[in-house]
């Protein structure tokens, strides 16, 4: 059954993460994508582990169900092919920086002008009606820039970067999202458009939601910030005999989980049954969850706040989810044969729709002849 994109072609001129797991996203419901390389390839073919030149993990993960061609944008006759790929395309998709698509002519003024109902997206770090437009931007940078590097420092460490790429993946499925919008409003009017997708505005978006806090209020309403999420105390927890996740939220929770563990007096606390209350008291409150955990196993913990209904995880690493039961029984890891790579485990993609199922037709392209 074809995806829900089947019959829309895109020509993909991004490297790295951010614009290829867009790509590979949109290719996994059902678009053509046609993914077009420097004579070196994607910068992203080097990094990690790899059974061949050019063929790491991080871009088989993110570049599937694309096909690929190399061309030279020094090259003029390369860059009129690449003209005439994206005057048949439905999306152009980059992350350069506008400057030089601007020397290329591949900006979306003179491509709107051509291909009026094309879909243009420009992926890139800064918002370009700001003084910061010009600026290299990488995921590291957008973390620090945006906010989120200085929110460990918040709960008392010095700032961090978060152990993956949230910007650069983050930013690809608010472009997924805005392209999939643009093609409606194509189907509907006619009209294409340009799509820019900034970095960091899509990231202090992303964080604002709950960090705003009394900084959305004029005058403010005390700091910015979300106490629960910000708490020192809030961690995985150590039992008796290693750690597990339990977020008791609602005045049901944290009574239910203070009875399991016998501690009649926190779960008559009538401070519990009020919402502003646990909030401003979420430090006492995570220590008491603390104190609790310890004096019996995760297995044991983990079954009665099963029972309870209390949420709860066991702390997974990623070696421990291949093996994980729910998703084995999803089938969400596939074992697949890549034609010049061998066996590869891969994971389906994460969204199901009922008639127009997501499906992989295509493995990562192997390095593309020039």
């Amino acid at each position: 059954m074809p995806g829900p994109l089947d019959g829309i072609k895109i020509v993909d001129l991004t490297t790295v993460i951010a614009g290829p797991y867009a790509t590979q996203t949109l290719g996994d419901m059902g678009a053509d994508i046609l993914k077009v390389e420097p004579p070196g390839g994607d910068i992203m073919r080097a990094p990690g582990p790899a059974r061949s030149p050019g063929m790491g993990a991080a871009f088989l993960n993110c570049n599937r169900n694309k096909r690929s061609i190399a061309l030279d944008m020094r090259s003029a006759e390369d860059l009129a092919r690449l003209q005439e790929l994206i005057a048949d395309a439905d999306v152009f998709i980059h992350n350069m920086r506008m400057g030089a698509a601007r020397r290329y002519g591949l900006d979306p003024e003179t491509l709107l002008a051509r291909h009026p109902p094309l879909i243009y997206c420009a992926i890139v770090g800064f918002g370009q009606d700001g003084p910061y437009r010009d600026r290299p931007a990488y995921d590291d940078v957008i973390q620090a820039a945006s906010g989120w590097a200085a929110l460990a420092g918040r709960s008392g460490d010095a700032p961090a970067y978060a152990p993956t790429i949230v910007a650069d993946k983050t930013t690809a499925l608010f472009a997924v999202g805005a392209i999939n919008a643009a093609l409606y409003h194509r189907a509907v009017s006619g009209e294409g458009q340009a799509i820019e997708v900034p970095m960091f505005e899509a990231m202090v978006s992303f964080l604002a939601v709950e960090h705003l806090g009394g900084l959305s209020f004029e005058p403010t309403r005390g700091a910015s910030g979300y106490s629960r999420v910000l708490s020192r105390h809030r961690r995985p927890y150590r039992t008796a005999d290693g750690f597990i996740a339990a977020m008791p939220y609602t005045a049901a929770h944290w009574q239910a989980l203070f009875r399991a563990a016998g501690r009649e007096d926190w779960a008559t606390d009538e401070a519990l049954g009020d919402g502003a209350t646990r909030a401003a008291m979420i430090d006492t409150l995570y220590e008491r969850l603390a104190e609790c955990l310890l004096h019996r196993t995760s297995a044991a913990w983990l079954a009665i706040l099963d029972q309870i209904d209390v949420p709860c995880s066991a702390i997974n690493t990623l070696d421990d989810l291949l093996d994980d039961p729910h998703l084995k029984a999803t089938g969400f890891f596939e074992t697949v044969e890549h034609p010049t790579e061998g066996r590869l485990v891969t994971t389906k993609p994460p969204i199901r729709f009922s008639a127009t199922p997501c499906t992989i037709t295509k493995l990562a392209p192997d390095p593309p002849r020039s």
